[in-house]
């Protein structure tokens, strides 16, 4: 009995193993087609890692980084203590917040009307107009912008002219630089960002409306008590990963509108570590500054991942 038992066992083993081997033969094609990625990964974002030591170096690129003077944390000192960098903290907390209130709904709001939509066809044109400015590059969209705006010709000052008022340079006064940098991302990214909802309401099963109907639910009902529902998910993971860039902003946008004359209003991190960092050649300091931001980053993601999860019942992980 024992010897039968025996050889049960190890013929089941037998089986497993040879299960397993069968499995990672199988996959081989998948893991060369996965190779490519990591690699990239490996290079362009795990070897550059050593290089956040020159935050603690004196760097200089004549020594490299092995022999510059190891300083400690006397850039994070330097930093800590200019307060222009607050300033600049404060600029780029104040724009991503208020595109977090303005910007966060309206890729929400825009695939439930398009959802609510009957007429195929001009929903189909609603959806190539509001895709095409992501396709756009920041620089003609900054174009534009200067273009719409010139206190000479521009269209928004013909029209205040014509009403008898005086033209206003809206790109050199500081109180219009934050809601022309929002509204022009919403504009942006409103299309392409608002594909990710549609592709989840796509998904919700057309039962659950059906249902609604015979219980005499119109469309605002169904809309709260359906289709909201049914977004929770993807809700949850584009809140999460927008709360976790908070304390990072876009370069492009905010670089090619920003000016000498609204430099208070307009200087985030990523335009000042990019002055001090090629422009000033202060390496090791815009190095200190951007390893902070990479840790503030960690913790903030992985916080409202843990308060989305308690709000929501769902999180990434």
């Amino acid at each position: 009995m024992k010897k039968t038992i025996l050889k049960e066992r190890s013929s089941l083993l037998a089986y497993a193993e040879n299960k397993k081997t069968f499995l990672i033969y199988r996959d081989i094609p998948i893991y060369f087609l996965i190779l490519p990625s990591f690699i990239l990964i490996l290079i362009f974002s795990y070897i550059p890692m050593y290089g956040a030591v020159i935050a603690f170096k004196d760097f200089s690129p004549g020594l490299g980084i092995l022999k510059s003077k190891w300083v400690g944390l006397e850039h994070f000192s330097t930093f800590i203590n200019d307060p222009y960098f607050w300033t600049v903290v404060k600029n780029t907390l104040k724009i991503n917040i208020l595109s977090l209130i303005f910007g966060f709904p309206a890729p929400i709001i825009l695939a439930l009307l398009l959802n609510e939509m009957g007429c195929v066809k001009f929903k189909k044109i609603v959806q190539t107009v509001t895709y095409l400015p992501y396709f756009i590059s920041w620089v003609v969209v900054a174009s534009i912008i200067y273009t719409i705006t010139s206190p000479e010709s521009g269209l928004i000052n013909v029209v205040i002219t014509h009403l008898g008022y005086e033209p206003i340079y809206f790109m050199g006064e500081v109180k219009y630089f934050v809601p022309i940098v929002i509204i022009s991302g919403i504009w942006k990214g409103v299309g392409m960002n608002s594909i990710y909802y549609i592709a989840a309401i796509s998904s919700i099963d057309q039962q659950l409306y059906e249902a609604a109907c015979l219980e005499g639910c119109g469309r605002i009902r169904q809309t709260i008590h359906i289709t909201l529902p049914g977004l929770r998910n993807i809700i949850s993971v584009m809140l999460v990963l927008q709360l976790g860039s908070l304390a990072s902003i876009g370069f492009d946008n905010i670089f090619l509108l920003q000016n000498s004359l609204i430099y208070r209003a307009s200087d985030v991190i990523s335009t000042y570590t990019y002055r001090l960092g090629l422009v000033d050649m202060e390496y090791s300091i815009t190095t200190a500054i951007g390893l902070v931001q990479s840790i503030i980053n960690f913790i903030m993601i992985i916080t409202s991942n843990k308060l989305v999860a308690k709000i929501s019942g769902w999180s990434l992980w």
